[in-house]
């Protein structure tokens, strides 16, 4: 899911923090990332990649990463433009492939995504909280969050698509500072309430601020889609961990299917969720795959059309109905 609004509170991230999120130890957890408004607050204050910058050093468009550097050159960076893993190692003879295609493209981009190369054999940890099974192995992270990936060498063409709908997907290829990504959308004090009330990890007050926002002004560009998220967040947690096992053990019930999902959303498994659904449609038939349509398609909304991992589903979604 998206943040509602670049550098600001998100009520995934803070619902998820106050609520929900349990974060792996020892590992770097991409899901429910630790003060993702934080990080969101440093990237704005940041200057932007710089392709003029020298290839491998911070603020480039292609750069060395360590796990002391990871902060800052990955999860921050990434509230600016998408950035792109290639985790490697020197033995690695299609890594040595991959890696000189990648560095073109990002050269290429002129600062609208940015290459972090990781070397896994100097950075272990790295690689065990990225669960890296293989390399070479390409992991793409847009405001905190893993949103696509792929492992083993591919044709150019094929990387080449894949950073392209990448970046289509998340910035639509603005380049942070030259203001082609915002044409100024203007501070709206009467999210502050709301946003006051996400910190303190109270979301019937956030809910309430939202509300009240699209009573005087219903097509309000940021209070719709935070509200939608306040209200699965509101019910991911009524649900709770029960959810699941209540939902596996009655397979044909819709309802509880729909509240597993919700859980497994609230905490960060969008694959997970939209699976969930994407079974129960293909199983079922009539009023009951209609239920978990809909409610598939309102966990799209919640989590946003920009976001690669709801198209993937809608694809799935179609072919399922279809």
């Amino acid at each position: 899911m998206q943040p509602t609004r670049p550098g600001r509170p998100d009520p995934r991230a803070q619902a998820q923090q106050a609520q929900l999120a349990a974060s792996l130890a020892g590992a770097v957890d991409l899901a429910a990332v630790k003060a993702r408004s934080e990080a969101a607050a440093r990237a704005q204050a940041a200057p932007p990649p710089s392709p003029a910058a020298p290839a491998g050093a911070p603020g480039s468009a292609v750069v060395d990463v360590s796990e002391a550097t990871f902060q800052a050159e990955v999860l921050d960076r990434s509230f600016q433009v998408p950035v792109v893993l290639d985790l490697w190692a020197e033995w690695c003879g299609p890594c040595k492939q991959l890696s000189p295609v990648l560095e073109r493209l990002a050269a290429e981009g002129g600062g609208s995504w940015v290459l972090a190369k990781v070397d896994v054999d100097a950075n272990p940890a790295l690689a065990q909280g990225l669960r890296v099974q293989g390399i070479p192995a390409v992991k793409a992270v847009w405001q905190g969050q893993l949103v696509a990936e792929f492992t083993g060498a591919i044709p150019e063409e094929q990387a080449r698509q894949f950073v392209t709908e990448l970046v289509r997907a998340t910035t639509g290829g603005a380049v942070p500072g030259t203001g082609a990504a915002d044409d100024g959308e203007a501070e709206d004090p009467r999210l502050d309430a709301a946003e006051a009330a996400l910190e303190r990890g109270d979301l019937g007050a956030a809910e309430a601020a939202y509300q009240s926002i699209l009573d005087a002004e219903p097509d309000h560009p940021v209070a719709g889609l935070a509200l939608r998220q306040v209200q699965l967040f509101r019910r991911a947690d009524e649900a709770g961990p029960d959810a699941l096992v209540a939902a596996d053990d009655a397979p044909d019930d819709v309802a509880a299917q729909a509240r597993a999902a919700d859980f497994l959303l609230g905490t960060g498994d969008v694959e997970g969720a939209f699976g969930r659904l994407l079974d129960v449609v293909r199983r079922t038939a009539g009023e009951d795959r209609d239920q978990a349509r809909r409610h598939l398609v309102e966990l799209f909304g919640v989590v946003g059309d920009q976001d690669p991992r709801v198209a993937a589903a809608r694809r799935q979604l179609t072919l399922a109905l279809y």
